[in-house]
């Protein structure tokens, strides 16, 4: 039974089309909003909604619900609409009477929130242990190799000597920034927002400071019409950040496959990373970094349809928001794959010195040879003519 539900009965194709694939969705949510609803039978406990049995035994369903879900068993079924529904439904029906009092002192919509604050909280950490060994893998690519000499490219054209250790040195600072964002990230959804209700708070004394100390997060979202407002807002942050990482990872494996390429022959990766033709028995093409490239764009079309999802609605909760669950969970869950690729492809990439040192033809020192006749006198803009007349007449 919907939660919601006094006697009517749902037309059955507008739930289908109301539920959508929420229920699917939910059973990442179900761990977490089993945690949240612990802290909040607790809490019910402390202000004498709940009797301290009823909270032991909501604690003990809770448990069950989260064994089944480890051993793939709980299920949440579509006319459930949410993991929600599913678990006090559980609840209700296996313990008795407490399950129907664990809604005390909340909606849906603070509890959806809640969820996915610690969903958040949780696959932000992830992500950032994520970054954390791209950076190591990358620094350990660098002391291998980081000494061999590249072309440096501007316009794709050659311009200026590189090094490996200046070239992959950048993807390194690149992702030590996205920690940065990860934190700003963090530090954004580390509010609880359980007790706003459905987003003009509860008539009941809660303890809200106790939820957030049980739940582990830093400080209470005390304005119950902003922690709806902040839906769609603190996801939509959430993945930017996960857009400027896979910015990064697009513009390195942009890099890889034009170095990569037969022709430059810079770098290598092995034969168990490369795929095939159907019709060209020679191919070997460089798919996993073509794909790393393009989930760039999947991730930041999350962002877009998170943002434009959420804007132009009038305070308070809207059946819009969820459609906002698929793209963030989307949006996470590629980032972190697409993270641990870009490991993979560091601590397999090899360096080819001969091809490397033999690309470093004369015209990138052009400017060193600027800077030569500066260094003796000589005005620069007049050192610049004198050496691309030189460069000019060797064509």
């Amino acid at each position: 039974m919907k939660l919601w539900q006094k006697g009517t009965t749902l037309n059955k194709q507008i739930e289908a089309f109301t539920v959508g694939n929420d229920y699917l969705l939910d059973q990442e949510l179900v761990p977490f909003d089993c945690q949240a609803s612990k802290a909040h039978a607790r809490m019910l406990g402390k202000i004498g909604v709940l009797t301290e049995s009823e909270v032991a035994d909501l604690t003990r369903g809770l448990d069950q619900i989260l064994e089944l879900h480890s051993q793939g068993k709980f299920e949440i079924r579509s006319e459930d609409e949410d993991c929600h529904t599913a678990i006090e439904n559980f609840l209700t029906l296996n313990i008795g009477s407490a399950g129907q009092k664990i809604h005390t002192g909340r909606s849906r919509n603070d509890q959806v929130l809640t969820a996915l604050r610690l969903y958040c909280k949780a696959k932000l950490t992830e992500i950032s242990t994520a970054v954390q060994d791209t950076i190591l893998a990358i620094s350990e690519f660098i002391t291998q190799n980081g000494s061999v000499v590249i072309p440096g490219f501007t316009h794709t054209r050659k311009a200026m000597p590189s090094s490996v250790a200046m070239w992959a040195g950048a993807l390194q600072d690149a992702m030590s920034d996205d920690l940065d964002l990860l934190h700003c990230a963090m530090k954004l959804v580390d509010q609880n927002p359980l007790g706003s209700g459905a987003g003009y708070g509860v008539p009941l004394a809660l303890d809200k400071q106790m939820t957030t100390d049980e739940l582990q997060f830093t400080r209470v979202q005390e304005n119950p019409v902003y922690a709806q407002l902040s839906r769609g807002k603190f996801e939509g942050f959430a993945l930017s950040v996960m857009s400027q990482i896979m910015y990064d990872l697009n513009r390195i494996a942009s890099d890889l496959i034009l170095f990569t390429l037969p022709d430059f022959g810079y770098f290598n990766l092995p034969d168990e990373f490369l795929t095939g033709s159907s019709i060209m028995p020679q191919k070997k093409n460089p798919d996993v970094l073509e794909l790393l490239r393009a989930k760039y764009h999947e991730v930041f079309a999350s962002e877009m349809q998170v943002r434009n999802t959420a804007v132009n609605l009038i305070s308070g909760y809207h059946r819009d928001l969820q459609l906002t669950k698929e793209p963030l969970m989307r949006g996470f869950n590629t980032t972190l794959v697409s993270l641990q690729i870009a490991t993979l492809v560091f601590r397999n990439l090899s360096v080819d010195p001969a091809k490397c040192h033999a690309a470093m033809s004369d015209e990138l020192f052009a400017t060193a040879k600027v800077y030569e006749l500066v260094e003796k006198g000589m005005p620069f803009r007049e050192a610049y003519r004198i050496v691309a007349q030189q460069f000019g007449e060797k064509k």
